[in-house]
């Protein structure tokens, strides 16, 4: 068995983005996106979207996080499957997930939800 196979599963192709459920939970958007990903049409798409949660190219600083092999390789292989840099990957789920706390903690509304 090869390193990353314990990671390839058999994920339904979403086509479209009304294929997207709305999630009452973040578990229940969890088990959706571990059986499901989105097609090439979709993450080409995506990939000319702006977030305007992320900070503009050139202002960002440096960060080293200290992850597990297993980690890291885990996100390499997500990464993979999505056709998305591991970095930038990881960037993002760090800023929705900040977002979400912040949102969590009043700290930002809702009404800067994009």
């Amino acid at each position: 068995m090869n390193k990353t196979s314990k990671f390839a599963t058999n994920l339904i192709t979403v086509h479209s983005l009304d294929d997207i459920p709305d999630f009452a939970t973040e578990a229940e958007e969890a088990d959706f996106w571990g059986t499901h990903t989105l097609s090439d049409e979709l993450l080409e798409q995506a990939s000319h979207i702006e977030d305007p949660l992320l900070p503009p190219p050139g202002t960002a600083f440096g960060l080293s996080l200290g992850f597990s092999a297993e980690v890291a390789q885990r996100l390499r292989a997500l990464a993979r499957k999505k056709r998305l840099d591991y970095v930038a990957m990881t960037r993002a789920f760090v800023m929705e997930r900040l977002y979400e706390e912040e949102r969590r903690e009043g700290i930002v509304g809702d009404s800067q939800a994009s």
